[in-house]
């Protein structure tokens, strides 16, 4: 009974009255009403800003208003080495109370929820950032933006090519948001932007102030087999390899290199200045203004051969001046040759200056000149009638071209080559590299021309023959060809006549045929054209060729030029065919 009574006592005790701190019930709940007010309203999985109330080596602790403070670990503030106590941070609310009754925050998670809201929108207002480089990356680095990591490609680092990305890691540096990926949550950052405007402002600038002939400062920015790129403070200028050096210049890198800096002049830019030609020769005088101006035609220099072409070579004889020695002027030959046969690039050479023209600045060479002219004692050395071995160089329609020497050519016309067979063209005669005994007909010294002769180194075997195949005689031939209905005839002494159509009939009608022998009688012999027409049927009747004459009178006339010939030239004749078979 006791024990039941108790227990309805406790029951029925009014806590709430009993005045246990000193603070009675209404008092209680006025100074609870006040606690709260005090106190966050404190929503999870939000973010809220706290204050930083105390930094450890391990972890820092935040107050953000609410029953407990947050603990927050150290590193995720990595990132800002000045934090300090009284900083106020964002922090993400993760649980309000744990198993512990303590409260869960994160720094890192609260800065990429408002960092995620902050670069998206500053890529729309285009506000520079700065972000903290973390590490190297494939293709480029990897930047803490907002405790977002966004991807900074290597051709947005700098304007400038970057050989060595780790130089940047682990400083900070100031960026532009130039691409969001929504989807996978990425973002791009570049540098470069905000160097161009930068640049772009300088450009404006400097472009604006440009003028043909000004001298600037530049530094080389990058080198081509074509020229050289020079950054004159924000704008690009190019210097062709021809304005690099009054020199040859085979390759720029030969007069200058990276990160040079020198001086350049303006030599012409486009209507809106995009595109600078500068040069770097122009800044020094021009060679040929301080040529030795004791220099003239005649007299021999030295110089190096520095190109060549098919038609002759260049050759400096001082930086920036250079004379042409055509190839006509190299040797006395007048055969064609290509300069290579003679000269090659980086020949030191002596030549005679045969032009000099320092208003246009062009010089001409020779080398030919230092050797003896052949020329010059031609009529001494090659005198008319005089008999010499030469050369086959070359073929015309007219003739053949011998060389009697180096630089001494000469001319064999056609009608030249033989007394008795007709060539109608050179080759038939003789082959380009044969070598021929000629005899000197004509010299013509101002002109250069030698007329040459073949036929003449023997006796002219007409004269001889105009004796024997007179008109009217009668000589055995056989017919080895046929041309437009007319025979060749093959006759004594190797001779050949025309046997024309009309005079082919035989005595029994037919006509004659190739191969077949028959008599002919002359019925016309002309020595200067070297030519004989001959007739067949002229041997058993009368033809119309001739004028009519008394039958007798004819025979007459014929034996009687039978008897001379026989009696007058049979010794002359029979020691001319025997030369000519020797010759044959």
């Amino acid at each position: 009974m006791a024990d039941n009574t108790q227990t309805q006592g406790t029951a029925d005790f009014n806590w709430d009255a009993m005045e246990m701190d000193g603070y009675s019930s209404a008092e209680r709940t006025e100074l609870s009403e006040k606690y709260e007010t005090t106190l966050n309203s404190v929503t999870e999985r939000e973010v809220t800003q706290g204050t930083i109330v105390s930094i450890g080596k391990k972890e820092v602790v935040i107050n953000i208003g609410s029953k407990s403070e947050g603990v927050v670990p150290s590193n995720e503030f990595r990132y800002n080495p000045d934090l300090k106590i009284g900083d106020t941070v964002d922090v993400y609310i993760e649980t309000q109370e744990d198993k512990y009754g303590q409260l869960v925050i994160s720094h890192k998670i609260a800065r990429v929820h408002s960092a995620w809201n902050k670069v998206n929108e500053v890529l729309k207002t285009g506000e520079v950032i700065t972000g903290f480089v973390k590490c190297r990356t494939k293709g480029g680095l990897i930047v803490d933006v907002f405790g977002l990591e966004a991807f900074l490609p290597g051709s947005q680092i700098d304007v400038k090519p970057i050989r060595d990305y780790d130089v940047y890691v682990g400083k900070n540096m100031e960026f532009k948001v130039v691409k969001i990926n929504q989807e996978f949550k990425n973002v791009v950052v570049s540098h470069k932007a905000l160097i161009e405007a930068e640049l772009e402002e300088q450009k404006k600038q400097i472009i604006s102030g440009l003028e043909k002939g000004q001298v600037l400062e530049g530094t080389v920015k990058n080198i081509t087999s074509y020229g050289v790129f020079i950054d004159l403070g924000g704008v690009d200028g190019l210097i062709h390899i021809t304005d690099l050096s009054w020199g040859r210049v085979n390759h720029p890198e030969e007069v200058v290199s990276l990160d040079e800096k020198l001086n350049v002049v303006i030599l012409d830019f486009d209507d809106e200045k995009k595109r600078i030609a500068l040069g770097m020769k122009q800044l020094q005088p021009h060679p040929w203004d301080s040529l030795d101006p004791n220099m003239n035609i005649g007299d021999k220099v030295k110089g190096k051969v520095v190109v060549m072409a098919d038609y002759g070579a260049f050759v400096e004889i001082a930086t920036g001046v250079e004379g042409l020695i055509h190839v006509s002027e190299m040797s006395w030959s007048q055969h064609l040759r290509s300069a290579q046969d003679f000269l090659k690039v980086g020949d030191e050479i002596e030549s005679v200056i045969l032009t000099l023209d320092r208003e246009e600045r062009k010089m001409s060479l020779g080398i030919k000149q230092l050797m003896p002219d052949p020329w010059e004692a031609i009529e001494s050395k090659f005198a008319v009638h005089t008999r010499h071995e030469a050369k086959v160089r070359n073929f015309t329609n007219f003739g053949v071209f011998v060389e009697l020497e180096e630089g001494v050519d000469g001319l064999i016309h056609i009608s030249d080559l033989s007394w008795q067979k007709k060539v109608k063209h050179p080759s038939e005669f003789c082959k380009v590299g044969d070598t021929m005994e000629v005899i000197v007909l004509e010299i013509d010294r101002e002109n250069r021309r030698i007329s040459l002769g073949h036929k003449q180194l023997e006796e002219n075997p007409w004269e001889v023959f105009a004796d024997t195949f007179t008109e009217g005689s009668t000589h055995p031939g056989t017919i080895i060809d046929l041309k437009d209905k007319s025979g060749i005839v093959a006759l004594p002494y190797g001779l050949e006549g025309i046997c024309p159509a009309r005079h082919m009939r035989k005595e029994d009608g037919s006509n004659a045929k190739v191969e077949d022998a028959l008599d002919f009688v002359i019925i016309e012999f002309n020595k200067d054209a070297r030519k004989i027409v001959v007739s067949h049927t002229a041997t058993f009747e009368e033809v119309s060729d001739k004028p009519k004459k008394n039958t007798s009178a004819s025979v007459k006339q014929v034996n009687q030029s039978a008897e001379k010939s026989t009696l007058g030239d049979l010794d002359a004749l029979a020691a001319l065919k025997q030369k000519m078979d020797g010759n044959q």
